[in-house]
């Protein structure tokens, strides 16, 4: 036997809460409630399917409660109806405008009342079933373009041979320093606009323009002269252009938050806070914030990890060489960050 719907009936009125709960009784569960404090009580223990809301109540009235109840994530979703003895538009208007589902007239008829509530919670199930069905569809796209990106990045890595896991190890380190960002609280108005299921994924893109670059120089063993280092820079633009290939054929689809992010981390990651660094030559906060983060963590891994034109470096050295590249380099406030973080960075190099 399928379990019946919660109904929550808040009037201050004993009357019309009889009256309603008479009604409701055979098809639903009926609590009833005599102010919207008492509901309020009541959601801690229970949550109902439908609300049904006297308008005028003293101390909070339906549509304070209303407000209450909207501004409460745990809540918002739950469909309100009126009971209002009012049958001025301001006052219908104003409901609506706040999220109440519908209106009706009191003194209300018994049958319309169970057409309308039978109406909005099919509504409100159906509803609950798409978004179901929507999230399903989107984590089954997520799964898709996270192993797109991994197939990628592994392609690219496949090319050079001292590089292997320096996709996945940088696309940790960037996690642990967003982590100390949010605890050091810096940067909050640009970390508000992030998407973090995209932007980490999207960070496995960073080295995409080596695509382009011949493997001669790529693999080259020793250090790359003064023209091949110049071939090796282009990898930053070419991985801007590559990704912007990408924009161009899924905008059909709309906006490609994880392609913006990887645009970012593609350009802006070997630009340096004093404005040495490249494609364009950028200083301090002109530096896109992904790039300036991105930096440390490319940098502390080709530090710590061996190379074709250099032996691996003591952990210790390598954040050594990132403090004394604060403000050179390095944005300051992202080394205070690493600083404190310095710990999680090594166990990650270790355990990699």
């Amino acid at each position: 036997m399928p379990t019946r719907k919660t109904v929550f009936i808040v009037d201050d009125n004993e009357t019309n809460l009889q009256v309603a709960k008479q009604a409701l009784n055979k098809d639903y569960k009926v609590i009833t409630l005599i102010s919207g404090e008492m509901m309020f009580n009541q959601l801690s223990r229970s949550s109902p399917d439908l609300i049904l809301l006297d308008v005028e109540m003293p101390e909070l009235d339906g549509y304070a409660v209303l407000r209450r109840l909207r501004d409460d994530p745990r809540y918002s979703h739950i469909p309100v109806i009126f009971l209002t003895a009012r049958s001025d538009e301001a006052s219908e208007i104003e409901g609506f405008k706040l999220g109440a589902v519908d209106f009706i007239s009191k003194p209300f008829s018994i049958p319309t009342l169970l057409r309308r509530i039978e109406t909005h919670l099919f509504n409100a199930a159906s509803k609950h079933d798409l978004n179901i069905m929507v999230n399903e569809k989107t984590s089954q796209i997520l799964a898709l373009q996270s192993g797109l990106l991994s197939v990628v990045s592994n392609l690219i890595e496949s090319r050079d041979f001292t590089t292997g896991g320096h996709v996945e190890r940088t696309q940790g380190y960037l996690s642990i320093l967003i982590d100390g960002m949010i605890a050091a609280d810096i940067f909050p108005e640009e970390r508000k606009s992030w998407n973090m299921e995209w932007l980490l994924p999207s960070a496995q893109l960073h080295d995409i323009g080596k695509i382009r670059i011949s493997d001669l120089i790529l693999n080259k063993r020793g250090k790359l002269t003064p023209q091949e280092f110049e071939i090796m820079k282009t990898h930053a633009e070419m991985g801007e252009e590559i990704i912007g290939h990408m924009e161009v054929k899924l905008s059909s689809s709309g906006k490609q938050e994880f392609l913006e992010y990887a645009k970012i981390f593609a350009g802006a990651h070997h630009e340096k806070w004093d404005g040495s660094g490249y494609p364009r030559g950028l200083t301090g906060e002109h530096i896109p914030l992904l790039g300036r983060i991105l930096a440390i963590a490319d940098v502390y891994d080709a530090l710590t990890h061996v190379r074709s034109y250099k032996e691996a470096m003591p952990r210790e050295q390598a954040a050594e060489i990132i403090y004394a590249s604060s403000g050179t380099h390095f944005d300051p406030k992202l080394v205070d960050v690493f600083r404190a973080m310095e710990n999680q960075f090594a166990e990650l190099t270790i355990n990699s």
